[in-house]
Parts: C-alpha cells; sequence; structure tokens
C-alpha cells in the first residue's frame, strides 16, 4: 500500500520510465490503475460493455497495454495514452480477424445465424461483408488519429487538402524530403519536439531551395507524422513514393 501510494504521486511519463526499467512494481501499479482505460479501449472495439473478469478481448487489450508501455518513446510525439489506445485497439482487431478465419464471421453491428448458412459461398460472403466492415472502421480509426497529430502541429485535414502540391513531381519532392527528415535522428528530434522544420539543416541535405521548402513545409510534416507513426493505410499510399 505504501508503494502504490508513492506511485500515485509519480507522473505517468516517468512511470513509463521506471517500468521500461523492469520496475515492477511501477509496471503492476499500470496495469491495476489503467484498467478503466484498458476496457474503454477494448470497448470502442467490441461496441460493446467489457467485463475484465469474462472477456477474452479485455486480456488482449490488458497484453497491448502491455506491449505498449514496452515500446513507447515519448520522442515519437504522441502521448503515452494516445500510443496505447492506438496498440490496444489494432490488436484486439487482429485477435478477432484471427478468429473470423476459423468460424463464421460475426460483425461487430449485426449478428447471423449459422443454421440459416449452409452454403459455403453464403458464408464467404459473410466473412467479406465482415472484413470490408472492420477494414472500414480500421481506415476511420486511422484518420482520427491523424487528425488528432496534425493538431498537434497545428494542422488540419482541410488544410492540407488545400495546400497539397497539385504537381506529381512536386509532392514527390515533399515525401522524399519528409523521408530525409525522418532517417535523420536529429531532424526526426527537433520537429517532433518543435513541430516546424529544421530548414537550415534541411536545405544542406536537399537539392531544393529554401523558399521551396518553406513553401511546401506543411505538406511535409504531414507526410513526416505519417512515416513516423505506425499508419498502415496511409502508408500503403506513400509505397514507392519519394524513394
Amino acid at each position: 500500500m505504501t508503494i502504490h501510494n508513492s506511485l500515485k504521486d509519480i507522473p505517468l511519463d516517468k512511470l513509463i520510465m521506471k517500468a521500461q526499467k523492469d520496475d515492477e512494481a511501477a509496471l503492476n501499479f499500470l496495469l491495476k490503475n489503467y484498467q478503466p482505460f484498458i476496457a474503454k479501449s477494448v470497448s470502442e472495439v467490441c461496441k460493446r460493455f467489457i467485463d475484465p473478469e469474462r472477456d477474452d478481448e479485455y486480456s488482449i487489450g490488458l497484453l497491448a497495454f502491455h506491449e505498449a508501455i514496452r515500446q513507447y518513446s515519448p520522442h515519437k510525439g504522441s502521448s503515452f495514452l494516445t500510443f496505447a489506445n492506438l496498440v490496444i485497439k489494432r490488436k484486439v482487431i487482429d485477435y478477432i480477424r484471427f478468429n473470423s478465419k476459423n468460424k463464421v464471421a460475426i460483425s461487430l453491428d449485426e449478428t447471423y445465424d449459422e443454421e440459416y448458412m449452409e452454403s459455403p459461398t453464403e458464408l464467404e460472403a459473410v466473412k467479406e461483408i465482415y472484413q470490408q466492415e472492420q477494414e472500414a472502421w480500421y481506415r476511420r480509426q486511422e484518420i482520427l488519429e491523424f487528425k488528432e497529430r496534425l493538431a498537434t502541429f497545428k494542422l488540419s485535414l482541410h488544410e492540407l487538402t488545400e495546400i497539397a502540391p497539385k504537381h506529381r513531381d512536386a509532392r514527390d519532392t515533399a515525401v522524399r524530403i519528409a523521408r530525409i527528415i525522418q532517417d535523420d535522428q536529429e531532424m526526426s528530434a527537433y520537429v517532433n519536439k518543435k513541430k516546424k522544420l529544421p530548414i537550415k539543416d534541411l536545405a544542406k541535405k536537399v537539392d531544393v531551395s529554401k523558399k521551396t521548402l518553406e513553401r511546401n513545409r506543411k505538406f511535409i510534416l504531414a507526410i513526416f507524422i505519417v512515416l513516423s507513426e505506425d499508419f498502415v493505410f496511409l502508408k500503403d499510399y506513400l509505397k514507392g513514393v519519394g524513394q
């Protein structure tokens, strides 16, 4: 009890650091005190109340929260709880998808009666509908997470649609520059901390003018965010671009 009372006064980021250094008391404190947060994240995927004592999905969420503690780095820019929320949701979705491969898929929004689905074609159709629903949800979730990250840079999706380079060559160049920043540890840390481009240092590494960098800085920052985070679907759009 004394240990928990003392840990209660420690900021979350420092508790994470202690847990990452194999401080068992800090780890147990986090796993116990953030049970409501874990259950809420899981319930947002399952769209129902989650009972930590009965639901397997909660166990998956708890393991994911533990994993998030181990993997979290403040240098990526997002808060721990934002990061943990994303990890939990993706692990639960993966769990649901894995189970759906071996039995009739049940939608999170609808139920299907197996007795009336003897046709393999019909079963496959249900599974496909389920997977499409989940992928659509996954994409929406990524967009919401992306909007939150953009906001930390004082950017918005609406703004990006207006300032994105019109020509493909310009867009490719901007993506290439964002990749250069991501691959450079010092510049990457600078962008995450300052929320802006290191124009002077960047100009020495790329073959474009400072004026061009300044003109496209918001778009470059947005691409940097996509590259730096675990945005699976958004990254698909960048495959082969700027490389």
